[in-house]
C-alpha cells in the first residue's frame, strides 16, 4: 500500500551535508541526527526514518530562534509623525493650536495698529505711486474706490504681517495635507480654508509686487479664524487634562466668541467703507456697531454711502440668524445642565467640607428628614451637601431646593455611582463621607438592596479613604458591605423594635426620641400639661464624654457605676447609661455596680444637652435649716445638696426642684422616713444609700438566676409534670451570615416542623387552635407578609436568656405565604414560636391564631403594598385593616407599622374630634417652627402603637456626629449582646410602690437594690377630651338602673388596679356596665322621662342625639354577635371572647395600656400614654406607670461568684427583700 509523500520543506531545496543535491539518496550521516536521539543505519526504512528526524530536528531549531516584530510601523512614516504631533497628541496638539490663536489675535491687532497710523486726508494710492487727496462730496452719488482699495501701510507693519501671514499659510497647506482623506475639494471650499486664503495670499504675492504693498487686505476677518482655534484648543484642553468637558461652558465661550466676532468685524468693515464717506474712526464705528445691534438705533451717525449700507445689512442678517441659533442652543443646554445638576467644583472640594448623598430615587420626605436632622448639629452647618441620585430630580425637590436654606449648600447632581465620572463630578475623593441609602419603596427589596452593594463597592473602589454610611433593607445582605464604617439594617432594627415593644410599651418611640435630634422645645406653648412635659423630655439625647474632662463624673472617679449614675442624676439631672473602656472597643450598658469608674473612660449619657453645651448655675437654699430632727430619725443639721440647673445653648433651662437626697452613707441618718399607714406605727421599707463600691456580700445576680432557675427547675402546680425543659444556648442554625449570637431559652430538642403549625395537628400533637395548647401567658401575633430572614430578630429578643421563663409570651407568625424550610429550622429550636398561613384582613385567620387569647398584635408593613401609584397610598390597606381589628377587639394592643409617617394621622382616625383637631393645628404650628418630630404630639405615636422605618434613618444621619449610635441603639434592642452590657426592660409601678414618691427616689432605690438604671417613663393617664358635636354620650348617672347596681358594681372597678385612683369619676364606671348596656332602651325611655324636658329646636336635638347613642350602642353589639358567629362556625369554643359591648374602659385599662382612644361609649374619660424620656428628679410617680429600665447582665460576675451567690442568697440585704423584687419585676 502507498504511503502518502510528505511535503517538502524550504531545506530541501539546498545542499546536504555532504554536498549532494537535496534529490540524490545518499546515508544520513549520524551527525545530522539530533544529539538527543540515538543513530539508526542500514537500509531504506532507517534512511526514511532519518530524514523525518532531520525534519523535526530543523523545525525544532527554527523554533529555538527569535524574530523580532515591530509593532505600529505604519506610525514611522514621516506624514505619520507629523499627524501625531500636530493632530493626534493632545498636548502638541494644544501648543500648536495655542500658536495659532496667538497669531490670529496678532493679526487682528497689526490691523487696528495700521488703522490708527494711516489718514486718508494724507494721501492715497498704491506702493510708490504719487498720492491723490480725497474729500468726500455729499451731494455726489458717484463713489471713489480709491480710499477703499488703498491704504497706507508702513515698511515694518508690512514686513510683520508678510511673516505672520507665511507661517498661517504653511501651516494652513501642512494642515490640510495631513488631514487629506481623498476629497481635495472638500478642504478647498472649507470657510476656514477661504479665509486664511484670502488674509495670507495676498501679502504674499507683495513680496513679488511691490505696488500691490498698499492694497488693502480684509486681516481683521482672522477673527473668525481665532475663535475657531480658540473652540478647538478648549477641546484639546480638556482632553489633555482627562476632564470632562463642560458643553455648558464651551457653548457659553461660542456665545461669547460670536457676538465679540460679529462686532469687530462690523466695526472694521464699516471704518474702512466709510473711507470713501465721512472717513469715520474706528471708535465711531463700534458705537455705531453696538447701538445697532442694540436695536436703540440713535440716527446720529449714519453710513453714507451704499457699500457700508449694505454691510450693515448682512451684519444685521447674520445676526439674526447665527445668535437665536446659539441662544437655543445655550438655553438647552442650560435646561439639561438644571437636570443633570452640573459639577462640585474641585476648588470648593478644597477648601469647603462636604458629603455625597447617594441614593437611587430621591423623594421629598426622604430629603427634608435627611436635611433636618443632618443640619441639626451646629459644626455641620458648614457643611455642603452633593445628592448624586441617577433619576431626574421631581418638582417639589426642585421647589424645596431652590428655597435659600438649602440653595446655598444642596447641590443636586445627576448621575450614578457607578461612574467614575459622576463620582469625579461629585468629588467622592475629597468628600468627608458618603450616606448610601436604599430605595425602600421598591416592591422588590432585594433588588433595591443588590443595587446598594453595588454603589457602596463603586464608592469603596474610588474613594476608598471616604467614610461610608450605607442603609440595608434585608440582613441577609448585610455582610456584603460589612467593609463600611457605619451600618444599619432596616429589618432587624425593625423587628427587634417591635418585638420590645411587645414587652416594654412604646419602645419604638423611646427608640426614635432618643435617635432624633431636638431642643426640647416641642410643644411648651401648649395649655396641655402633658404635651409640655412629652416635649420636653423628647429633647434628651445620648452624648459622650471623657470622664477625666467630664464636669459631670469626674469627681466619681474610682466609685461604682451605679454610685456615679445616682449621684449625677440627683445633682446634675443627666441619665449615665454606659461607658467604655479606653483599652476595649465595646461599649457597655449599665456594667453594674462592680465596675469602678477610671479617668480614661468614655462616659455615654442622657441629657437634654451636651455638656460643653451647658452652664452650671450653683444655687443655695434661701433659709439654712439646722438642728432640726430629719426624717428618719438623725440627729444634728441636716447637710443640703447642690442642685444644678442645666442651661443649654438656645433653649430653656431644665429646673431641678430643691429635694432632699440622702448621704452617700451613714446609717439611718441616710434614710428617707416613710409615712406611717392606717394612724400605726409601721413603717414599709426604707431606701438604702448607694454604695460608692459593690459588697462582695451582696451580689446583685443571686436576685435574678435563682430566681429564673427556679422558674426553670421547679414547674409550678398548675403547670403539672408535663412542663418541658428548657436549655440556655446559642440558637444552632442562623437565617443568615452576619447575625450576632444571643443567650436564648431553646429547647432541648428540635420541635419538627409539623408541630411548628399552629392550626393543624400532627401525629406528635392534635392541637388545632390556641385554646387547646392551654397557654398559660397571653400571645403575641405577628401579621407579615412573608417569613423574611428579619422575623428572626422579633424572636431572639422574647426568647433571650435574660427573660424570665415564666415571662416568655407563645409567639405565633401569621403570614401571607407559607415560610420555607430554611426560617422554619431556624425557629424551631425555640420554645412556644408557632406559624400559620392567613392574613390579618380575614377574621377566620385572626381567630383561629387565637386572637382572643392575645394581648398583643404586630402588623409588619408589606412589601406589596409599600410602593402605589399616589404618594401615601401604600399605607391605605393596613390602616382600614387595623382600624376594623380595633372595633371587633377593643382590648387587643395593636402596634402597627406604617411605609409613611405623615400616614399616623389616620390611626383611630374620628371625623369630628376637636381634640384630634387640636392636635392636627400643634403638628403644624410645630412643623412652621423647624421641628424635627412635628408628628410626635400624635397620641399613636406618643403612646408607641405606630411606627414607621423611616423614622429610624436618622440613626445612621446621627452616626456621622456621634458614631457610637448605631451601637447603643443594637444594644437596647436585643440585636448585639455584649459580655457584662445590660439590656433593656420594664417595670410596672403599682399603688404599693407609690410610697417612693418621685422619680429621683426611684432613681435611687433601683440603683441601691438592683443595680438598675432607670432612663424614662411610658405613662398612661386619663384625660377629659373636649367633646365634637357628633359625639354625645348618656350620662347613666340619671338612670334608676345605675343607682340600683352602684353597690355591686363599686368592688369591681376598685380592684382593677391604678387605673381608676384618683382619676375616674364615680359615675364613669357605673356608666359602662354590661346590664346598662344590655337595658338600653329602657335607658332611653326613662332619661326623655327624668331629664329636664326641653322646648323647640333643642328638644328635637337632643332626641337626635339619643337616637345617635342608641344606634352605636346596636352597632357594637351587631360587631360582638359577627364575632362569636364565625368562631362557632369555626368550631372554636366562645367563652374566651369578651363581648366589646360588655367590655369597659377601666377593663381595658388595667389590662394593657394601650393608649388609645377608646369606643365613643366613652368620649368624655379616654386615655393617653406618652413616653418621659430622663424625667427630672422631682417627677411625681403615677399609678400605672411603666419605667425603662436598664438591667446590668445577670451573667457578668457568675463565673467569679458561684459560692458566694448562695450565702448572700440566704442572708440578703434589707434592700434585697421580696417587696423590693417585686417592684423590679415586668
Amino acid at each position: 500500500m502507498a504511503r502518502a509523500k510528505l511535503p517538502r520543506s524550504p531545506s530541501e531545496g539546498k545542499a546536504g551535508p555532504g554536498g549532494a543535491p537535496a534529490g540524490a539518496s545518499a546515508p544520513e550521516e549520524p551527525h545530522g541526527l539530533s544529539p538527543l536521539l540515538p543513530a539508526r543505519g542500514g537500509g531504506s526504512v532507517g534512511s526514511d526514518v532519518g530524514q523525518r528526524l532531520h525534519v523535526e530536528d530543523f523545525s525544532l531549531d527554527s523554533s529555538l530562534s527569535q524574530v523580532q516584530v515591530e509593532f505600529y510601523v505604519n506610525e514611522n512614516t514621516f506624514k505619520e509623525r507629523l499627524k501625531l504631533f500636530f493632530i493626534k497628541n493632545q498636548r502638541s496638539s494644544l501648543r500648536i493650536r495655542l500658536f495659532n490663536f496667538s497669531l490670529k489675535l496678532l493679526t487682528c491687532l497689526l490691523y487696528i495698529v495700521r488703522v490708527l497710523l494711516d489718514d486718508p486726508a494724507l494721501g492715497i494710492g498704491c506702493w510708490g505711486c504719487p498720492k491723490q487727496k480725497y474729500t468726500f462730496n455729499e451731494s455726489s452719488s458717484e463713489i471713489n474706490w480709491a480710499p477703499i482699495l488703498w491704504v497706507e501701510r508702513k515698511m515694518a507693519l508690512w514686513a510683520i504681517q508678510v511673516i505672520v501671514a507665511i507661517i498661517s499659510f504653511l501651516e494652513t497647506m501642512l494642515l490640510i495635507y495631513l488631514s487629506y482623506k481623498g476629497n481635495i475639494w472638500e478642504q478647498i471650499f472649507r470657510v476656514s480654508f477661504v479665509l486664511e486664503m484670502i488674509n495670507t495670499l495676498p501679502f504674499i504675492i507683495t513680496i513679488f509686487w511691490a505696488p500691490l504693498r498698499n492694497l488693502f487686505i480684509p486681516v481683521f476677518l482672522n477673527c473668525w479664524l481665532a475663535k475657531h482655534a480658540l473652540e478647538n484648543m478648549i477641546n484639546d484642553f480638556h482632553r489633555a487634562i482627562l476632564r470632562t468637558q463642560s458643553a455648558m461652558f464651551n457653548q457659553v465661550l461660542i456665545l461669547f466668541c460670536t457676538l465679540l466676532c460679529l462686532l469687530f468685524t462690523g466695526t472694521c468693515g464699516i471704518q474702512h467703507l466709510e473711507r470713501a464717506g465721512e472717513n469715520l474712526s474706528l471708535l465711531t464705528s463700534f458705537y455705531f456697531c453696538i447701538v445697532t445691534f442694540s436695536t436703540v438705533g440713535y440716527g446720529d451717525v449714519t453710513p453714507k454711502i451704499w457699500p457700508s449700507q449694505l454691510l450693515v445689512v448682512i451684519m444685521i442678517c447674520v445676526a439674526l440668524v447665527v445668535l437665536p441659533l446659539q441662544f437655543e442652543e445655550l438655553v438647552y443646554l442650560w435646561m439639561e445642565r438644571q437636570k443633570s445638576g452640573g459639577n462640585y467644583s474641585r476648588h470648593r472640594a478644597q477648601t469647603e467640607r462636604h458629603v455625597v448623598l447617594c441614593v437611587s430615587s430621591l423623594k421629598i420626605d426622604l430629603l427634608m428628614d435627611f436635611l433636618n436632622e443632618f443640619y441639626a448639629h451646629p459644626r455641620l452647618q458648614d457643611y455642603y451637601v452633593v445628592i448624586l441620585c441617577p433619576t431626574e430630580m421631581d418638582i417639589q425637590v426642585r421647589r424645596v431646593l431652590q428655597i435659600p436654606l438649602w440653595s446655598q449648600r444642596v447641590i443636586y447632581l445627576q448621575g450614578s455611582a457607578l461612574k467614575d465620572q459622576d463620582l469625579m463630578r461629585a468629588k467622592m475623593d475629597n468628600g468627608e463621607a458618603c450616606f448610601i441609602l436604599s430605595s425602600r419603596n421598591e416592591v422588590d427589596r432585594t433588588a433595591a438592596d443588590h443595587q446598594t452593594i453595588l454603589r457602596a463597592w463603586a464608592v469603596k473602589d474610588f474613594a476608598p479613604n471616604c467614610p461610608l454610611y450605607v442603609q440595608i433593607l434585608k440582613p441577609e445582605n448585610k455582610f456584603h458591605v460589612k467593609f463600611a464604617d457605619h451600618v444599619v439594617c432596616e429589618e432587624e432594627c425593625k423587628y427587634a423594635m417591635l418585638a420590645l415593644n411587645c414587652i416594654c410599651p412604646a419602645t419604638s418611640t423611646l427608640i426614635t426620641l432618643l435617635v432624633h435630634t431636638s431642643r426640647g422645645q416641642e410643644g411648651q406653648e401648649s395649655p396641655e400639661q402633658w404635651q409640655r412635659m412629652y416635649g420636653r423630655c423628647s429633647g434628651n439625647e445620648v452624648y459622650h464624654v471623657r470622664m477625666g474632662d467630664s464636669k459631670f463624673f469626674r469627681e466619681y472617679q474610682g466609685k461604682s457605676f451605679t454610685y456615679a449614675a445616682f449621684h449625677a442624676h440627683k445633682k446634675y439631672g443627666v441619665c449615665l447609661i454606659g461607658l467604655k473602656r479606653e483599652e476595649n472597643k465595646s461599649i457597655l450598658l449599665n456594667p453594674g455596680p462592680r465596675h469602678t469608674l477610671a479617668a480614661s473612660d468614655t462616659c455615654f449619657y442622657i441629657n437634654i444637652t451636651k455638656e460643653e453645651n451647658s452652664a452650671f448655675i450653683f444655687k443655695q437654699e434661701e433659709k439654712q435649716r439646722r438642728g432640726l430632727v430629719g426624717p428618719g430619725g438623725g440627729q444634728g443639721p441636716s447637710r443640703l445638696p447642690v442642685h444644678s440647673i442645666i442651661a443649654s445653648v438656645g433653649t430653656v433651662a431644665m429646673d431641678f426642684q430643691h429635694t432632699e437626697c440622702p448621704p452617700a452613707q451613714g446609717g439611718e441618718a441616710g434614710k428617707l422616713a416613710l409615712p406611717t399607714e392606717n394612724g400605726s406605727g409601721s413603717r414599709r421599707p426604707s431606701i438604702a444609700p448607694v454604695l460608692e463600691l459593690a459588697d462582695s456580700s451582696a451580689l446583685l445576680p443571686c436576685d435574678l438566676l435563682s430566681d429564673q432557675s427556679e422558674d426553670e427547675m421547679t414547674p409550678s402546680d398548675d403547670e403539672g409534670l408535663s412542663v418541658v425543659e428548657y436549655v440556655k444556648g446559642y440558637p444552632p442554625n442562623s437565617p443568615y451570615i452576619g447575625s450576632s449570637p444571643t443567650l436564648c431559652h431553646l429547647l432541648p430538642v428540635k420541635a419538627p416542623f409539623c408541630c411548628l403549625r399552629l392550626d393543624k395537628g400532627c401525629k406528635h400533637n392534635s392541637y388545632e387552635d390556641a385554646k387547646a395548647y392551654g397557654f398559660k401567658n397571653k400571645l403575641i401575633i405577628v401579621s407579615a407578609e412573608t417569613a423574611g430572614n428579619g422575623l428572626y430578630n422579633f424572636v431572639v429578643p422574647l426568647r433571650a436568656y435574660y427573660r424570665a421563663r415564666k415571662e416568655l409570651n407563645p409567639i405565633v407568625l401569621l403570614l401571607d405565604n407559607k415560610p420555607d424550610h430554611h426560617f422554619l429550622e431556624a425557629i424551631c429550636c425555640f420554645p412556644m414560636v408557632y406559624y400559620m398561613e392567613g392574613s390579618v384582613d380575614n377574621l377566620d385567620s385572626l381567630l383561629q391564631c387565637g386572637i382572643i387569647y392575645a394581648d398583643n398584635l404586630v402588623v409588619v408593613d408589606k412589601e406589596s403594598t409599600m410602593s402605589a401609584e399616589e404618594d401615601y397610598m401604600a399605607d391605605a390597606k393596613t390602616i382600614v385593616n387595623v382600624q376594623t381589628m380595633f372595633r371587633l377587639f377593643p382590648s387587643l394592643s395593636i402596634t402597627t407599622e406604617l411605609t409613611h409617617p405623615s400616614n399616623m394621622r389616620f390611626m383611630q382616625f374620628r371625623a369630628k374630634d376637636s381634640y384630634s383637631l387640636a392636635l392636627s393645628k400643634l403638628e403644624k404650628r410645630e412643623r412652621e417652627n423647624g421641628s424635627n418630630l412635628a408628628f410626635m404630639f400624635r397620641l399613636p405615636f406618643a403612646a408607641g402603637r405606630v411606627f414607621s422605618i423611616s423614622m429610624l434613618d436618622t440613626l445612621l444621619y446621627q452616626s456621622f456626629v456621634k458614631d457610637y449610635m448605631i451601637s447603643i441603639t443594637r444594644l437596647l434592642l436585643g440585636l448585639d449582646t455584649t459580655p457584662g452590657s445590660g439590656y433593656l426592660c420594664a417595670m410596672k409601678i403599682t399603688e404599693d410602690d407609690l410610697w417612693i414618691g418621685t422619680y429621683g427616689r426611684l432613681f435611687q432605690k433601683l440603683c441601691s437594690s438592683s443595680a438598675e438604671i432607670p432612663i424614662g417613663v411610658y405613662r398612661t393617664e386619663c384625660h377629659v377630651f373636649s367633646t365634637s358635636e357628633s359625639q354625645i354620650s348618656v350620662n347613666m348617672e340619671d338612670c334608676e338602673d345605675t343607682r340600683d347596681i352602684k353597690g355591686s358594681w363599686g368592688p369591681r372597678a376598685a380592684a382593677g388596679g391604678g387605673s381608676t385612683h384618683g382619676r375616674h369619676s364615680a359615675g364613669s364606671d357605673p356608666a359602662e356596665h354590661p346590664v346598662l348596656r344590655r337595658k338600653s332602651l329602657q335607658w332611653a325611655r326613662r332619661l326623655s322621662r327624668k331629664s329636664p324636658k326641653p322646648v323647640g329646636k333643642a328638644a328635637t336635638e337632643w332626641i337626635s342625639q339619643q337616637r345617635l347613642s342608641l344606634y352605636r350602642r346596636s352597632e357594637r353589639q351587631e360587631l360582638s354577635e359577627l364575632v362569636k358567629n364565625r368562631m362557632k362556625h369555626l368550631g372554636l369554643p366562645t367563652t374566651g371572647y369578651e363581648d366589646v359591648a360588655n367590655l369597659t374602659a377601666s377593663d381595658v385599662m388595667n389590662r394593657v395600656n394601650l393608649g388609645y382612644l377608646q369606643d365613643e361609649m366613652n368620649d368624655h374619660q379616654n386615655t393617653l400614654s406618652y413616653v418621659l424620656i430622663n424625667p427630672p428628679p422631682d417627677t411625681r410617680l403615677e399609678p400605672n406607670d411603666i419605667v425603662y429600665l436598664i438591667r446590668c447582665d445577670p451573667l457578668a460576675h457568675v463565673a467569679s461568684s458561684s459560692q458566694s451567690r448562695k450565702s448572700s442568697c440566704s442572708n440578703k440585704l434589707p434592700s434585697c427583700n421580696p417587696e423590693t423584687r417585686d417592684e423590679t419585676q415586668l
